[in-house]
């Protein structure tokens, strides 16, 4: 490890890592609704809400897949560090993924749980350069009043991805991060193209 590769991370790493924690758990919750990270610092190439979910989710007991754009030794050696987790080479080991756009038109080889264990599906950190400005799509589900309408600046082929590699119970949880926020998208909502098309 190099030290003048080290970054800072939380100031208070049991508060902020908690503070973080529910910010992702009520994202989960609210589908589609995009909630406010604590600032920390970025770690090029990681947004601050990318790296916060990361401090905040990844542990020794974890195993991380990077994408390209984040398989850096900066990146390596500061999740290392901080983290403590485990980064594998095969997606089909990971508990998490760290995601950029470019890298969601394949979703082969995740694992999505079984039926007896859907939790231990692996979950996605996906980073965006913004959280709105793509097509809208109308999001419904539980923690969703009616439905909502959602613009990320996603590739189409993501949905069919999404719906090619879920079987519910099983099926892939996402964090969309993107500067200081971050909009989750758990496995059990439903996702059409317009507003006409849920009803």
């Amino acid at each position: 490890m190099t030290a003048d590769l080290l970054h800072a991370a939380f100031d208070d790493q049991v508060l902020d890592s908690q503070r973080v924690f529910r910010a992702a758990l009520k994202a989960l919750a609210e589908p589609g609704q995009a909630q406010p990270v604590i600032p920390v610092a970025a770690l090029d190439p990681l947004a601050s809400a990318t790296y916060a979910l990361c401090l905040s989710l990844l542990d020794s007991d974890t195993r991380l897949w990077l994408a390209p754009a984040f398989d850096t030794p900066t990146v390596r050696t500061n999740l290392a560090f901080h983290c403590g987790c485990a980064i594998v080479a095969e997606r089909e080991l990971a508990d998490f993924a760290l995601l950029d756009a470019r890298a969601l038109d394949d979703l082969s080889g995740f694992c999505t749980g079984s039926e007896r264990f859907p939790d231990q599906s692996c979950t996605l950190l996906v980073q965006l350069e913004r959280l709105d400005g793509g097509p809208t799509l109308a999001w419904s589900g539980p923690g969703i009043l009616g439905q909502r309408e959602v613009s990320l600046p996603v590739p189409g082929v993501l949905w069919q991805q999404r719906a090619a590699h879920s079987d519910f119970p099983r099926g892939l949880d996402l964090f969309f991060a993107a500067g200081q926020a971050l909009v989750g998208l758990p496995r059990s909502t439903r996702i059409a193209p317009s507003i006409e098309e849920v009803a």
